[in-house]
């Protein structure tokens, strides 16, 4: 067995805690967001973030193009979900305890409250097929190819999901809108 000095094995580390920052540090409040869409429960979304950060650091000298980070990190995140059906079934959360936390720059008054839970109301009848890419896109911000690559399916059929669910909210909200109107 191969014995590194005190102070080379502490640099190794600092530099490994330098890349791992500056690659996914910062990626945290939109891991946490697309975790908690995933699940819709808030603790069960901090472990999931917590348990991704743990398998990055782990896996951080795995990683081959750093511009593919944040794919990478949201693909462990993805994982570490399925993993939980591997393990339990979670629990089935009403809809009524769900809370979505939205970051404004002005605090929501109760008009945008009802408009927000109607447009989060619609994301969630959404079929997974089309609710999932939009997700990626919406929350992490990630190109169609991005999508393509850790849905595994083209960039055409991402495309086609994405053009789809945004009809499907459309005709939605457009329908939550006339109902509204007419009571």
């Amino acid at each position: 067995m191969k014995y590194f000095p005190k102070n080379q094995v502490s640099y190794n580390m600092k530099q490994k805690e330098r890349k791992f920052d500056a690659l996914i540090g910062h990626l945290s409040d939109d891991l946490y967001r697309f975790a908690f869409w995933l699940c819709k429960n808030d603790a069960l979304a901090k472990d999931l973030v917590q348990e991704t950060y743990l398998r990055a650091w782990r896996a951080l000298d795995s990683l081959k193009n750093e511009k593919a980070a944040k794919s990478w990190i949201f693909m462990i995140l993805r994982r570490e979900f399925a993993r939980l059906f591997e393990r339990k079934v979670p629990p089935i959360t009403s809809l009524d305890d769900l809370d979505f936390d939205i970051e404004d720059s002005k605090p929501m008054g109760p008009d945008d409250k009802v408009e927000v839970d109607i447009v989060r109301d619609a994301i969630l009848k959404l079929d997974k097929k089309y609710s999932e890419p939009l997700m990626l896109q919406v929350v992490g911000g990630f190109s169609c190819e991005e999508i393509a690559k850790q849905l595994d399916i083209t960039k055409s059929a991402v495309m086609t999901q994405l053009f789809r669910a945004r009809s499907k909210l459309q005709i939605a909200l457009t329908r939550e809108s006339k109902i509204g109107k007419a009571l």
